[in-house]
């Protein structure tokens, strides 16, 4: 079961990592970062394996690769959003890091909901809630790159 981490609309990628940090080259201290100027309590408190749910267009804005790098480094286990930026989406796959767009139906996931996300068959339980969403699954080639830590690791895996 895991934490879930709350966002909304438009959540672009200069709130995930601000530029201002760019120039710190090492992702773990640029990850002490991540989410700061919309939650200051993300960073210091996020746990492996916990999940992050938003509305629509998350990760909007820069085509930057750190954002995903970022939350995955903080131990992100998937993002489930109503909707994607597509630059996000495409990075995040390439670094392993899983996501769920489930549309509308994010509504019924709220800040410190006791979650079960199983990426294989797209069920996605409230615990504390008692409901049950069903949407796709992340693609079994998508799931493939995840297992693997990315798309550089699923390549060499692949021989």
């Amino acid at each position: 079961m895991s934490r879930i981490w709350r966002y909304g609309d438009h959540i672009d990628t200069d709130v995930i990592i601000p530029a201002r940090y760019l120039n710190i080259s090492d992702f773990n201290e640029l990850a002490e970062h991540a989410m700061e100027d919309i939650d200051t309590t993300f960073a210091p408190n996020v746990k492996q394996g916990e999940i992050i749910v938003a509305g629509k267009n998350f990760g909007c804005g820069s085509s930057r690769e750190h954002a995903p790098v970022v939350l995955k480094v903080k131990g992100v286990k998937c993002i489930i959003a109503d909707s994607f930026a597509r630059i996000f989406y495409r990075n995040a796959i390439n670094i392993g890091l899983p996501l769920l767009e489930i549309g509308a139906e994010v509504e019924k996931i709220e800040n410190g909901d006791q979650v079960e996300a199983d990426l294989k068959t797209g069920e996605i339980k409230i615990v504390n809630k008692n409901i049950v969403i069903k949407t796709k699954p992340l693609p079994e080639f998508c799931q493939k790159i995840a297992d693997c830590g990315g798309l550089v690791n699923y390549v060499k895996e692949q021989g």
